[in-house]
């Protein structure tokens, strides 16, 4: 397949390519599925209108073409997609997959962590946003106990997964977990991630208010640690790292309110319905699901995927107001992915 060398209109390239294999999840979480909107009776996406596998493994593959090295597999929660390690099989087997990474909320690890492993996926996200296991409780919607995450996080160490743990704060929300959250990871040299609060989708009840930033959340935490920044590893690294001074653990900021890193963004992606996003905070995606089954060729597909990338101009978290965030139709978190 011959390699196109894709940029958009701000001179972007196309590296990462962000799966979600599922809309559906176990959690409730305020800032993502809040129980209010999906109740007990919400009406996720049926079966055949999810990509299949072999769906997957194609696009996969134009994609890798057009320059995507990385794939990270996301939902909804992941783990609640059948035969899971499959499609990790079928991704690692595309030449060029430089790397994959599954975001999950952790729940099911015990469950199928050995699967996963040994389909040959080694990096994890796992969603933490609490130690306090009623305050955990509470802000997942389904009263899970923080403590039964962390077993899960023991258990993937221990099989040998590299761990990082994602972290949503919010004011006089979870704020106050900042420096636990900080010396529990750091002492088992696991690198926490914080994320700034943002407006994804249209249910989450955001304004700047709730936020808190990158710089508040150093500030807490220089009180206790000295922290050294980290060189970026590679162009549109999203996270901004610092290492403990007595310590090889990191800690990582998501600053898309505070720090926008829309000039470097390189991330593409697929909703589980086969949708093709080119900024999480987009209010529409281009349908390649229906022509992958409408037998469009690889030739089609990469004109039509590549001129979706050419044309994109994205900056929302540049332009970003407290009007553009509430008035601004915007895909959901757990249909498109984080």
């Amino acid at each position: 397949m011959i390699k196109q060398a894709l940029t958009d209109q701000l001179g972007r390239p196309m590296r990462d390519l962000r799966i979600s294999v599922t809309d559906r999840c176990n959690f409730r979480c305020s800032y993502c599925m809040p129980k209010e909107v999906f109740g007990d009776d919400y009406a996720f996406l049926p079966k055949q209108e999810l990509l299949t596998f072999e769906e997957i493994h194609r696009l996969t593959e134009l994609f890798v073409s057009m320059g995507v090295k990385k794939i990270r597999l996301t939902g909804g929660e992941p783990l609640l997609r059948k035969g899971l390690p499959e499609l990790i099989k079928l991704i690692f087997s595309v030449k060029g997959v430089e790397d994959v990474g599954l975001t999950t909320n952790g729940v099911l690890l015990k469950k199928h962590g050995q699967a996963l492993y040994d389909a040959g996926l080694r990096r994890l996200n796992i969603s933490l946003d609490a130690l306090d296991p009623e305050l955990f409780g509470k802000l997942n919607g389904r009263g899970v106990s923080s403590e039964h995450i962390l077993e899960q996080i023991d258990y993937a160490k221990a099989l040998g997964f590299s761990i990082k743990v994602n972290m949503v704060v919010q004011k006089h929300v979870n704020d106050v977990e900042i420096l636990p959250m900080a010396a529990y990871f750091k002492e088992r040299d696991i690198t926490l991630r914080f994320i700034e609060f943002m407006d994804v989708g249209n249910d989450n009840n955001w304004s700047f208010k709730k936020v808190v930033t990158k710089k508040e959340i150093l500030e807490k935490l220089k009180t206790v640690y000295t922290l050294t920044p980290v060189d970026k590893d590679y162009f549109g690294e999203v996270a901004k790292r610092y290492r403990y001074q007595d310590s090889d653990a990191q800690v990582g900021f998501i600053t898309s309110v505070s720090e926008s890193f829309c000039s470097s963004c390189t991330r593409s992606r697929l909703s589980s319905d086969g949708k093709f996003y080119t900024c999480l905070f987009a209010t529409e995606g281009f349908d390649v699901r229906e022509l992958l089954r409408n037998d469009w060729t690889d030739t089609q597909l990469l004109e039509a995927i590549g001129a979706v990338w050419n044309g994109r101009r994205d900056r929302y978290s540049d332009e970003r107001t407290e009007a553009t965030a509430k008035n601004r139709k915007k895909i959901g978190m757990s249909y498109i992915g984080g």
